[in-house]
């Protein structure tokens, strides 16, 4: 959960020095064809509306990712880029459904060492592992739900569950913890076609470059930040 200290960000240097450049273009750039009309406003974009975890699931989901990710000085939170959404998505794929898991028994509690050992895949663990963490909540927080704790006590529990305090049904909670928490990294540092990293704001956070198709030369630069913008898979720059 600790958060590594950023890189200085390029795209915010470079848009500091577009600024200074912009009295002397304005002096120079041609009228507009219609002056008098007023410049339309980006349309918002509508709130996303989960389609596979329902609405209490949901709520989890999202209180999980601001106490896993949270916003600070360095960068964005999961849930500002949209990591519950990535989540969402992630879990109607295939690999979700263990389509590359092996899923013939025997199904052990094996030690950690040799991984998860149980019968249900990656969409079925994070679903019964919430409904365990809601039923721990309501015994334990007067029959309260997760999202409803104060944030020192969501993070309690997620400690619970990662340090295996917190008993849960159906699958060891260490391993719920270590899936739970697995996603939500994938999802705040996936390319944003994805869901999750909106905006490439984890990128532009750690002075990654994306998915530029070369920069053999900074691989090994260590002591200065890498000068140009991310790229995205769909050739977006950040």
């Amino acid at each position: 959960m600790d958060n590594s200290e950023a890189f200085p960000s390029p795209s915010r240097r470079s848009l500091a020095k577009l600024l200074a450049l912009l009295p002397s273009a304005a002096a120079s750039a041609t009228p507009a064809l219609n002056p008098g009309a007023a410049e339309a406003a980006p349309a918002a974009q509508p709130a996303y509306v989960p389609s596979f975890f329902n609405a209490a699931e949901w709520k989890f989901l999202v209180a999980a990712c601001d106490r896993l990710i949270p916003q600070d000085e360095i960068g964005p939170g999961a849930v500002e880029l949209g990591v519950p959404e990535f989540l969402d998505r992630h879990m109607q794929t295939p690999y979700a459904a263990g389509d590359i898991w092996y899923m013939q028994g025997p199904f052990v509690q094996a030690p950690r060492e040799f991984g998860y050992q149980g019968r249900l895949v990656l969409r079925d663990i994070l679903r019964v592992g919430i409904r365990g963490v809601e039923r721990h909540c309501a015994q334990a927080y007067s029959n309260r739900s997760f999202a409803e704790l104060e944030h020192a006590q969501q993070e309690e529990v997620l400690k619970g569950l990662e340090g295996g305090h917190v008993q849960i049904e159906e699958v060891p909670a260490r391993d719920f913890f270590s899936y739970l928490l697995s996603e939500v990294r994938n999802g705040y540092f996936a390319d944003p076609r994805h869901g999750g990293n909106r905006g490439m704001g984890a990128w532009k956070a750690i002075g990654y470059p994306g998915m530029r198709a070369e920069y053999l030369d900074w691989v090994e630069v260590r002591d200065r930040p890498y000068p140009l913008p991310a790229v995205d898979l769909s050739g977006r720059r950040a």
